[in-house]
């Protein structure tokens, strides 16, 4: 229920159920696959507070929600009432998209399921290294055994998983596609390699037809491509096969045409597709290192933002099956943290709430890889601070493509990529090269945008214009003051958002404190931003962490935009109803742009009630 009004504002401007053909979700996007994408409004679905940017690419119309996407997922399929068993619209036009945008589309919904356990298996793999090279496990300890089995299931069974999400993807039954991904996985096609290997020949024959044997485990590209030959027979089987013998004989047809048409063709075939895009990679990469880290480092975030990354996906897992190791991944870090460091810059000079709390936020989610919130949310729309961490991430992969280091096991570039880029012979320059290239990223994006990155502050509300006086800023509300140092949470009581003061509400209402306007107000209604009409900027919060309710027990009298004057009824909240349920309702009122002003004083007072002076602002 949390998210239940995001979700209908979603599904709304989605042009409703009918026009879904598909929904998923990434790390921190819903992925829609729409039957006309002409009935969409990006346009109205940006301006939802809950929605941090729309991008339509690859076939696909993404909502980028942040790092809660899977609660919001489940929110609009359960508001639309999909579930797995429910049907969607089907796509009567056919995908009329572009090659690329049909490949990402079909690359995005067969890895995406299981994204989350696929990044935590790499960091997982990443850290039992950083253990061993330490001291701290042996290899030939069961608690390593046990971890390291927790971290390898995955990827030596790829084929089981990515049978399933392939069957799914392209429509067929999953649970043939997860067997036929079994099969290539089975200890007896596995030892069956290894006799050949030793045999040094084919030793092997299915109806008098040579096999060569290869080891499927972790690979991905057969069991894609044998997926959708068992879906494509799937479907035609079934239109010609009785109601009473397809639910048994169509699985039958596809296990016993697919897994040997797998092993004869398809998977020797994929198997070279395979060796063939890793070692040209390699070729390239070789040739010289230094301008593919500059150039990923540059372009990644670029692709991010377009959904296009999803096509160097399979790439990243390709290295790591044939050649044991991937360099690109480490590339790619710098990338990340040039954006971090840029959204750092701005949380260090900004002095408007929000607009702090924002990129304070999106640091903490880009150093664990998710940079949507930090380039939709911040950079990207201050544009400078976007440029610097683009220029700070080439320079960075520059520095980590010349030292030539590699990640042994697959992952998304975070901070624990670090631990992944571990050799298995011990720490030596190339992770030196890594940690390098991705400090210079980080620390020169966030000086550049500390230095240049917000021309004029014409991102920021109106500036101030400067006189000689003081202004007085009215309490909003009845109650006992505290001063701000004495707020239960850490980023009011630090002045990180401004000075001020705060008020225990002793009823339920927020009034206007000055002449001015509403310059922004919560979705949740627990906060509203005003401008005064000489340039104060104003942030009341009412409580402490009451944005989880949702916007419960809180009313809004006010919209963005209102002209108010003072003493204008701008909230109401249900103090009782907000105790009851746990909350502190400690309110800062905070003024945002503090660093305009010479001093800001509380007045002495225990208590105050509305209307009356609370704050004086004095500026030369």
């Amino acid at each position: 229920m949390e998210y239940q009004a995001l979700a209908k504002d979603i599904l709304g401007h989605v042009g409703g159920k009918e026009n879904i053909i598909s929904l998923v979700h990434c790390a921190t996007r819903l992925r829609f696959k729409l039957k006309e994408n002409q009935k969409a409004d990006a346009e109205g679905l940006k301006k939802n507070p809950g929605v941090i940017m729309v991008v339509e690419s690859g076939g696909q119309f993404q909502v980028v929600i942040g790092n809660h996407v899977n609660d919001v997922w489940k929110a609009v399929r359960a508001e639309a009432g999909l579930y797995d068993d429910t049907p969607v619209a089907a796509d009567e036009n056919g995908d009329k998209s572009h090659l690329l945008g049909r490949l990402i589309d079909v690359v995005s919904g067969i890895f995406t399921p299981f994204i989350g356990i696929l990044a935590a298996s790499g960091i997982l793999k990443g850290l039992l290294a950083l253990a061993v090279v330490c001291g701290w496990l042996s290899p030939d300890s069961g608690t390593y055994k046990i971890w390291f089995a927790a971290s390898d299931a995955l990827f030596f069974f790829f084929p089981l998983v990515l049978g399933y999400t392939a069957g799914k993807k392209f429509g067929g039954n999953p649970f043939i596609t997860m067997v036929i991904g079994g099969a290539l996985t089975h200890p007896m096609m596995i030892q069956a390699f290894e006799a050949s290997q030793q045999a040094g020949a084919v030793a092997d024959a299915f109806l008098g037809i040579p096999v060569t044997w290869f080891n499927y485990s972790a690979s991905v590209i057969p069991i894609i491509l044998a997926a959708w030959v068992s879906c494509w027979l799937e479907k035609k089987s079934g239109k010609l096969l009785p109601s009473s013998m397809k639910n048994f004989f169509s699985p039958l047809i596809c296990l016993a045409v697919t897994v040997p048409l797998t092993f004869l063709v398809i998977g020797p075939v994929a198997t070279w597709l395979s060796q063939l895009l890793a070692n040209g990679y390699q070729v390239i990469y070789v040739l010289a290192p230094w301008l593919a880290g500059a150039a990923m480092g540059a372009l990644w975030q670029v692709c991010v933002i377009f959904g296009l990354h999803w096509g160097l996906v399979p790439l990243m897992i390709n290295n790591l099956a044939v050649l044991g190791h991937d360099s690109m991944l480490p590339m790619l870090l710098p990338a990340v943290m040039g954006q971090v460091g840029a959204a750092l810059g701005v949380f260090l000079r900004t002095r408007d709430a929000r607009l702090k709390m924002l990129a304070g936020s999106s640091v903490t989610a880009g150093i664990f890889g998710i940079t949507e919130p930090a380039v939709y949310g911040v950079n990207l729309p201050l544009r400078r601070p976007f440029i610097f961490g683009c220029v700070a991430g080439s320079i960075g992969g520059a520095i980590v493509g010349l030292s030539q280091a590699y990640v042994y096991s697959f992952g998304f570039a975070n901070i624990f990529t670090i631990a992944q880029m571990i050799p298995p012979g011990g720490i030596d320059a190339s992770l030196w090269g890594g940690i390098i290239g991705t400090v210079v990223a980080l620390m020169l994006s966030c000086v550049l945008t500390l230095v240049a990155g917000m021309p004029g502050r014409a991102v920021e509300t109106t500036p101030v214009t400067v006189t000689t006086g003081e202004d007085e800023v009215l309490s909003p509300m009845s109650g006992t003051v505290l001063a701000l140092s004495q707020v239960p949470d850490a980023t009011f009581a630090s002045g990180l958002l401004g000075h001020g003061a705060a008020i225990i509400p002793s009823d339920n209402h927020v009034f206007a404190p000055f002449a001015g306007e509403v310059a922004s107000l919560f979705q949740t209604k627990h906060a509203i931003g005003l401008l005064s009409d000489s340039g104060i900027e104003v942030l009341i919060h009412v409580g402490i962490d009451t944005v989880k309710l949702d916007g419960k027990h809180f009313t809004a009298h006010v919209n963005v935009g209102d002209k108010v004057k003072p003493g204008d009824l701008l909230l109401e909240f249900d103090r009782q109803a907000i105790l009851d349920a746990g909350y502190d309702l400690a309110t800062p009122i905070i003024i945002s742009n503090s660093d305009s002003y010479t001093e800001v004083i509380t007045v002495a007072a225990s208590a105050v009630n509305a209307g009356s002076p609370l704050l004086t602002v004095s500026h030369q």
